[in-house]
């Protein structure tokens, strides 16, 4: 490796700590911006249900990324060849939402931005910005526990792109093949800020239905159910949200409320608890939430 590599993945196990340090899980990523670590089920048959890092071993893309400082140095040291970081969104204690403004020909993302707020009557908060070797920029907001921001591309306005719950951002400072990631001058002392609620409720719209039947509930609500068996201490009720609110956009929340409720308790989540989230993404997704049990 030369000695510039090595370097570079100094710097960024260094960066990787001290984000860490301020509660932001992160995990290595290679010079191409995607996980360094190449996951350890990729020879093997497809598994009955997809690993999220239940077999305990390094390699899970996103769900690798840990706020542990002897955690972060051993993933490190399984990818020497990592010259960057990821920093994981939807996670406590910040709830990390990013805001990606790229730039493409004929697209200011920027502008669109500025276009949305003026026309939904929200202001852009002054917050953490992160200057991308493109030109773009990642903005850094928060949202409220319990919301769970899906991931979009072009979908809020076209260069716009959202990482939510299952996504991720490049940190700063990490190195790829076209430049270094930076905070934009003024911001690194900033705190992330509060997500505005008209924006908010912008990114949780669900998409629109490209067809107008809905789709069975057999195969979709037991992928829908073991992700929720499938989360980790911390992922709760953000995994059970996400997954009560994609039933319901796609028509099985009424019958999938129930089997998503016992998921959510095997898991240790508590009978008001589990309902009290489904309802809650009952009446974000504009239905009718589920009667309670007296």
């Amino acid at each position: 490796m030369a000695t510039t590599d090595r370097q570079a993945t100094t710097l960024a196990l260094a960066y990787a700590l001290s984000a860490a340090e301020r509660g932001l899980a992160v995990l290595p990523l290679s010079r191409t911006k995607l996980p360094a670590l190449r996951s350890p089920h990729h020879d093997d048959p497809e598994p009955a249900a997809p690993c999220h890092g239940e077999c305990g071993r390094p390699g899970h893309g996103v769900y690798d990324a840990s706020t542990d400082l002897a955690r972060i140095r051993e993933l490190f040291a399984a990818a020497p060849w990592a010259t960057g970081y990821g920093i994981a969104c939807g996670l406590p204690p910040h709830h990390l939402i990013g805001v990606d403004l790229d730039t493409k020909p004929g697209t200011d993302a920027s502008a669109a931005l500025r276009e949305t707020a003026l026309r939904r009557l929200f202001a852009i908060p002054d917050t953490v910005v992160v200057l991308t070797p493109s030109g773009g920029r990642h903005l850094w907001l928060t949202g409220p526990p319990y919301t769970v921001v899906p991931n979009s591309a072009g979908r809020l306005a076209p260069g716009i792109d959202i990482r939510g719950a299952g996504g991720y951002l490049v940190g700063p400072g990490s190195r790829t093949g076209h430049g270094v990631y930076m905070t934009a001058p003024g911001t690194a002392h900033l705190p992330p800020a509060p997500c505005p609620p008209s924006l908010l409720r912008l990114l949780l719209l669900p998409p629109p239905a490209r067809h107008p039947a809905p789709p069975a509930p057999g195969t979709h609500g037991r992928g829908l159910v073991r992700f929720v068996l499938s989360a980790h201490e911390g992922q709760r009720n953000t995994r059970l949200f996400w997954a009560a609110c994609r039933a319901y956009e796609n028509g099985i929340g009424p019958a999938l409320a129930a089997p998503l409720a016992e998921a959510a308790r095997r898991t240790g989540l508590s009978e008001r608890e589990a309902r009290a989230t489904i309802a809650s993404a009952a009446r974000m997704t504009g239905h009718r939430p589920p009667a309670t049990r007296p």
